[in-house]
């Protein structure tokens, strides 16, 4: 990507830090400190499982769905960040330059699109409802692929915009056409099917074992989670 278009992802992600670190600021307590920290350890390791796909990219999983239905989005965008930003500081995954983009697509896109679409199915349906993990798994696809869109979209800009004085390109060389279905059909047809599979079966166990971690979430901040719920996540952190 071009510096220029790599300073516009980082002004179009940075108002929603702001909202996320406001939102921690209205909700941070020592008990759900653990949660967040363990949503985004696991966006980190999730993210970190590479995969070689059909038209010279790679896909991963990201692990902001779950964030997104647990946390919520905003509060998502943080974790999910933190992830994004040690990656690319300490591994050399993603770029420092790039990291505006990787926010952008990754900690916001996803947990949003994730968040709107389980808070359909979800709407007025007990804990219990299968319409729940259907949601996180429809939501967790739909999110992956809608980032993967916008990924592509930027791409794809860069040889339209940015061309030396012969017209070769400076940056990214493949053209619309090219980048979102390199990007998008891959990832719907993998990432994202493995995105869905993840938040499904996550939501499903909550439901099962631990129905306070969902309940916790639609709840005002104030309400605060009971110590007894992150005893129950043991197997869920090994």
């Amino acid at each position: 990507l071009s510096p220029v278009t790599s300073l516009i992802m980082f002004l179009l992600v940075f108002p929603f830090w702001a909202i996320g670190i406001r939102r921690i600021r209205e909700t941070m307590n020592a008990r759900s400190v653990p949660l967040i920290a363990l949503l985004s350890a696991f966006s980190f390791v999730i993210m970190m499982f590479n995969v070689p796909l059909p038209g010279g990219t790679t896909g991963h999983a990201v692990g902001a769905a779950l964030a997104a239905i647990i946390l919520g989005p905003e509060v998502a965008t943080i974790a999910v960040s933190i992830a994004l930003i040690i990656q690319a500081l300490f591994f050399g995954d993603g770029g420092i330059l790039a990291i505006g983009a990787n926010c952008f697509n990754m900690a916001v896109v996803i947990p949003y699109v994730a968040a709107a679409v389980y808070r359909a199915f979800s709407k007025n349906t007990p804990i219990g409802s299968r319409r729940r993990w259907a949601g996180a798994a429809v939501g967790g696809w739909l999110g992956v692929t809608v980032g993967a869109f916008f990924a592509g979209v930027e791409f794809g800009l860069q040889p339209l915009l940015f061309k030396a004085a012969d017209g070769a390109p400076l940056y990214a060389p493949y053209p619309l056409a090219v980048a979102v279905p390199a990007m998008v059909i891959p990832h719907a047809l993998v990432a994202s099917v493995v995105e869905g599979l993840l938040t499904a079966l996550v939501v499903i166990y909550l439901q099962r074992s631990n129905v306070g971690i969902l309940e916790a979430a639609e709840k005002p901040a104030s309400a605060g989670i009971e110590a007894s719920s992150f005893r129950k996540l043991r197997w869920l952190w090994i």
